[in-house]
């Protein structure tokens, strides 16, 4: 596919008026890119992990779902997160349910 578009400037990329702070900008996405990279395995890892816990559980009789551990969760990241934590702990518990 060809592009004629015309390659945007670093400044135009980034939204910022002076090439330092298109400079340190794009060094600070790079890095944002490379935690999201981080985040998006640990959460694979986390939803493996919780695989074999509700594997375990239904396997032993028990319900795939543990209510009491769900409630421990969402408050520990809204503790240490505010309101937003605690949809990030819904949005991670529910990537992680009925998995097995």
């Amino acid at each position: 596919m060809n592009s004629t578009a015309p390659t945007k400037t670093a400044a135009e990329r980034t939204g910022a008026h002076t090439g330092e702070a298109a400079s340190l900008i794009g060094d600070a996405r790079t890095r944002i890119d490379a935690l999201d990279d981080r985040i998006i395995g640990l959460v694979q890892e986390r939803m493996a992990v919780s695989a074999v816990i509700q594997e375990a559980r239904i396997t032993s009789g028990g319900r795939r779902v543990n209510l009491s551990r769900e409630m421990d969760v969402l408050s520990h990241y809204s503790d240490a997160l505010g309101k937003p934590g605690t949809a990030l702990a819904m949005t991670l518990l529910e990537l992680c349910r009925g998995r097995v």
